[in-house]
């Protein structure tokens, strides 16, 4: 059980978020790229957010006791091992290309052209955008997806029923894009709902089944056409519940509705996509929209919560803004190799202490919210400070500013 801090409450302490590898972005490391051997992953229930939260109105401040709460998230741990039951309940494509991939062990990371763009692309668009993943860096911090999202096909398919993208946006195809875009060492992917995704040469498949009635037939025979088609392609399904049945179908599954370059939207989601938690794992995740970091509508340190919320989510991490003009700001936020590569193992904890009231607040997690032994002393690393504290001993705490979060490893000497 959470103890509180001053005028708090305990809010949900069974709420869960998911941890699927260790510390975990990544194939052999937390991120896409690889740089943790995937067979060293945490067996232990050992992530932790706590937030201070505070709610404006009386029927909120009755609801919340005065509106101040410390929650205690513990992330469950979903493992796989050569004999995990876990497995069998994953979409097969882990291994549908001759036992030479293993897909979707790690949420996918990459850029998404919906967020900033809209309707907005072209073909040119997209071959500058995957030049700017590799001339930033962000390609080899494993950032490999290039998402086309709406908006590149014509009205009406061709007399093969098959989509056709734009002659005015797009005139060069699909094909040739993909070929560009794989010369460059990373994967293009699509919104769709259903096409020749082998014949394009595609690696990421975003479809919405909008017949809610026929979806538990049209995802699974989509993801049956996938697995057939001699290509690793991650599939990427839409909303209505799909946690509760999509495991065994698809790679990742929306847990929300659309992300807004807001504060609100971001924390409710976040909230939202909680729920799911206990469904995810390697192979396939919790998908709470994508990153709208470097957008413009949060402050540094929202979308630094915003980063750090969905990295310990094990949440995609697809960039929603534009990457051709990256600040030094976004580019530090995006490209913080501690939030998502920390390793996790031996008896360390990661924690979060956020606060998301409006105004300053101290948040604190004692060794027995996070499991420790109350004589235990750890060295607790600030993954966004670059800083160690040495001998800490009985909880840890921050004055923090509003929406301000700060990120821990804590390792016990």
């Amino acid at each position: 059980m959470v103890r509180s801090v001053s005028k708090s409450s305990i809010l949900s302490p069974s709420i869960s978020w998911i941890l699927g590898t260790k510390g975990v972005h990544g194939s052999d490391s937390i991120c896409i790229s690889a740089i943790y051997p995937i067979s060293d992953l945490i067996q232990s229930a050992n992530l932790k957010v706590f937030t201070h939260h505070k709610h404006g109105g009386d029927s909120m401040n009755m609801a919340w006791k005065k509106g101040v709460a410390l929650w205690l998230w513990l992330l469950l741990l979903l493992f796989i091992t050569s004999t995990s039951s876990s497995s069998a309940s994953h979409r097969l494509l882990l291994d549908n290309n001759n036992g030479s991939s293993l897909l979707g062990l790690t949420p996918p990371m990459g850029w998404n052209s919906w967020n900033h763009f809209d309707c907005q692309i072209n073909e040119d668009l997209i071959r500058q955008t995957a030049d700017a993943m590799v001339s930033t860096g962000l390609s080899a911090l494993g950032y490999h997806y290039i998402n086309i999202d709406d908006c590149w096909g014509e009205l009406n398919r061709d007399s093969q029923d098959n989509l056709v993208a734009k002659a005015s946006t797009f005139p060069s195809g699909i094909k040739a894009l993909a070929d560009y875009v794989h010369s460059k060492g990373l994967k293009l992917g699509i919104y769709s709902d259903a096409g020749h995704a082998a014949k394009l040469c595609l690696d990421h498949w975003d479809t919405k089944n909008k017949m809610q009635k026929h979806l538990l037939l049209g995802y699974p025979r989509m993801s049956k056409a996938l697995l057939n088609s001699g290509r690793s392609i991650f599939f990427s399904m839409g909303l209505e519940d799909p946690a509760t049945w999509a495991p065994g179908v698809g790679n990742s599954w929306r847990t929300t509705g659309d992300i807004k370059d807001n504060w609100d939207s971001m924390t409710s989601l976040a909230d939202q996509n909680d729920k799911w938690a206990s469904y995810a794992g390697p192979g396939g995740w919790n998908d709470p929209d994508m990153l709208e970091i470097g957008n413009g509508g949060m402050t540094t340190e929202e979308y630094r919560a915003h980063f750090s919320i969905w990295a310990l989510a094990k949440a995609p991490l697809l960039i929603g803004c534009d990457i051709r003009a990256l600040d030094k700001t976004t580019k530090e936020l995006l490209s913080n190799s501690e939030v998502w590569a920390g390793p996790l193992s031996g008896n360390k904890v990661a924690v979060i202490l956020w606060n998301r009231s409006s105004s300053k607040a101290k948040v604190t997690a004692s060794w027995s919210d996070l499991g420790l032994k109350s004589a235990t002393s750890v060295h607790a690393r600030d993954l966004w400070e670059h800083s160690t504290t040495s001998s800490v001993s009985g909880e840890i705490s921050a004055e923090l500013d509003s929406h301000v979060c700060k990120m821990y490893v804590l390792t016990p000497n």
